[in-house]
């Protein structure tokens, strides 16, 4: 009895040892039948001291909280709900600015699911989330079941050993990496992003506001309102109450990108830069713009308005929701492209594609409704409002050019990381003059769309549109010369790099400095060199890659630095150039899952994730050739805080020595 009371303390020994903190939760699993077709699948947690499991109910914009999903490749049964969980705790965090509902110590998570195939004879759960001490630790774990009794064979993943060597030589012994953890958060945690997509939806909103589609209906609606009302307040309440189920609308559009969503953040790069996904947005872009132009009309089938329209007359809420979703379906043929152009931008992004686009609809939404809601309030407004006309007409193909000077971004895009070098930074700057040269000639009514009237007198508020433009045109001119007299500034993040040229350059580095594009090539130079490493992990499609490069880095100060004190690392984590096959391997995660790492991004998107916890870009980190963090990482940032930070790692780096 001793023996064996031994032998379980022994046990016990080494399950506990085997949780460190780089492994600081412990899973374990199991299933109970509920009835015929109902099971519960029970997950038990066992977190290390100071570390923290968010709950499914953490907040948006804060730590990942925990998804439970079926695998895209099993079916014949479904999760009923969403898991049950055991007692939480809440905290204020400070760098969220929100109060986050977590696990400590331990957590029982019970997800019920139902078998709808009677010949399913074993199920398989992932579980997707985050722990959270100083660093943060990505999970992905999957958990098979049988339903039968009989063992399920678990395949043993065995790597070969160029893969086991490869692998290793991915994962660094970095040191003082706590240095990195603030600045990833903070910047994580700013929100900008979201807020940027939200105004860009709004934006799109009042564009959307300007076309034939939508702007008759705003006098006509607020008059409906308030005539037919019973009382003036009674009115004004029905049309902000319309107002509000047109924002609603178009919050619900992003729903289904919620549900769909890859919930796996190593991917989003892949996803935002994949070249077939880019080359579709450019197709529907050009696709939009021609609509504009007015060579045919998009339009959702009669029936859908016909139905929603009948629904409206049913009356009170219900009549009003309705009476919304019949003005989102009938103006579709000009908020279409409008939206698309959002799903297009909100999808093509680094970071949550299904919040990113929430936001932007949100904001879409908002300022469709506004006019609504402020023209009921103060109904004499409505006689400010200019009569409908060929302005309209003149507003949509306006929108034509610019969705389709839009559409070749994303087919540069495409062009970059797949090295095609059909759209340099000339051609590509060159086909912008093109387009917006045409738009001062329809500016100018020297060309003509088929819905344009036969007045040829120009307004001044026209004319002085058109001057505009082609202010802009000579200011893009330039661009398409080996010595441009400026460098686009205001455009930096749309044309290609500077270095992605049609003309010969001193080499394919970021304003001529000297880089390299491996890690280990870097590595070795800064060991040779005893300089300090600035690692950038950045992306050919990265748009803050290139303002920075082209705004920040061009500052004499910090040009200087980068390019006397410093060993540049540039690793892009889009390139989908293929690795040479003695290149090419297996890399084993955390959770036993295998990743392919076929092509250059793949490998370095790996190496930031494995090494520094984050798939941003930029994303810089200034270090020694013995691997030992210099300072915190820096991100997206302006000229005095990049020149003072790049100086206190120099400041480190000699201090060290």
């Amino acid at each position: 009895m001793k023996q064996f009371l031994l032998l379980i303390s022994l046990l016990y020994s080494l399950c506990t040892t085997a949780q460190t903190e780089d492994n600081p939760i412990v899973w374990e699993s199991s299933i109970n039948q509920i009835s015929e077709t109902e099971y519960d699948v029970i997950f038990t947690a066992k977190l290390l001291q100071e570390w923290h499991l968010y709950s499914q109910e953490n907040p948006e914009g804060a730590s990942q909280p925990l998804e439970i999903l079926i695998p895209e490749d099993r079916n014949g049964y479904k999760l009923v709900g969403k898991a049950t969980e055991s007692q939480t705790k809440k905290e204020y965090s400070e760098v969220w600015g929100k109060e986050e509902i977590f696990f400590a110590d331990s957590a029982i998570i019970t997800q019920r699911l139902v078998v709808i195939d009677k010949n399913t004879t074993a199920v398989t759960l992932e579980i997707y989330g985050q722990v959270c001490k100083q660093a943060c630790i990505q999970i992905e774990e999957s958990f098979s079941f049988s339903l039968n009794g009989k063992k399920i064979k678990e395949a043993v993943v065995i790597l070969n050993d160029k893969s086991k060597t490869l692998t290793e030589k991915l994962q660094l012994d970095l040191k003082n990496t706590t240095l990195l953890e603030t600045a990833t958060k903070t910047d994580a945690a700013s929100g900008g992003s979201l807020f940027n997509i939200f105004l860009l939806g709004f934006v799109g909103g009042l564009l959307a506001l300007l076309t034939p589609c939508v702007f008759p209906m705003i006098p006509l609606t607020v008059s409906f309102f308030t005539k037919q009302s019973q009382s003036k307040s009674k009115g004004i309440f029905n049309a902000v109450l319309y107002g509000v189920f047109i924002v609603i609308i178009y919050m619900l559009l992003s729903v289904p990108f919620h549900l769909i969503d890859g919930l796996d953040p190593s991917i989003l790069n892949t996803i935002s830069t994949n070249i077939w996904l880019n080359i579709f947005f450019f197709v529907i872009l050009v696709f939009f713009s021609l609509s504009f132009f007015g060579f045919y009309e998009i339009t959702l089938p009669s029936s859908w308005g016909t139905k929603m329209d009948a629904a409206s007359d049913v009356g009170g809420f219900v009549g009003i929701f309705f009476m919304a979703l019949t003005l989102a379906i009938v103006s579709f043929s000009c908020t279409g492209p409008i939206l698309g152009s959002l799903l297009a931008g909100s999808l093509g992004t680094v970071g949550n594609p299904a919040f990113q686009l929430s936001a932007g609809m949100t904001g879409f939404g908002l300022a469709l409704a506004l006019p609504f809601a402020l023209f009921a309030l103060f109904p004499n407004l409505l006689n400010s409002l200019p009569k409908s006309g060929g302005w309209l007409n003149t507003t949509k193909v306006v929108l034509g050019f610019l969705e389709l000077a839009f559409a070749f971004k994303f087919l540069s895009n495409a062009d970059l990381v797949s090295h095609w070098d059909l759209l340099k930074r000339e051609v590509f700057i060159g086909i912008w003059v093109v387009i917006f040269i045409g738009l001062a000639l329809y500016i100018f009514k020297k060309i003509k769309f088929s819905h344009d009237g036969a007045d040829k007198k120009i307004s001044f508020s026209r004319g002085s549109f058109g001057v505009l433009i082609i202010a802009f045109v000579v200011y893009l001119i330039p661009g398409t010369f080996k010595t441009p007299s400026w460098n686009l500034s205001l455009l930096s993040g749309f044309p290609p790099p500077q270095f992605y040229s049609i003309y010969e350059q001193e080499n394919d580095c970021p304003l001529g400095l000297n880089c390299y594009k491996g890690f280990e090539e870097g590595l070795a130079a800064a060991k040779a060199a005893n300089k300090p490493i600035l690692l950038d992990f950045t992306g050919w499609a990265c748009v803050n890659c290139r303002k920075v490069e082209e705004n920040i880095w061009s500052d004499p100060a910090i040009y200087t630095l980068l390019k006397e004190k410093y060993i540049l690392i540039s690793l892009y984590v889009d390139d989908r150039e293929k690795l040479p096959t003695a290149a090419q391997f297996k890399f084993k995660r955390a959770n036993g899952k295998l990743k392919d790492i076929e092509t250059v991004g793949d490998k370095w998107a790996t190496f930031q994730t494995v090494n520094f916890e984050t798939t941003s870009q930029p994303y810089y980190v200034q270090m020694t050739a013995d691997l030992q963090i210099l300072n915190r990482a820096e991100q997206y940032t302006d000229k005095d805080t990049y020149l003072s930070w790049l100086q206190e790692g120099i400041l480190q780096f000699n201090n060290d020595q």
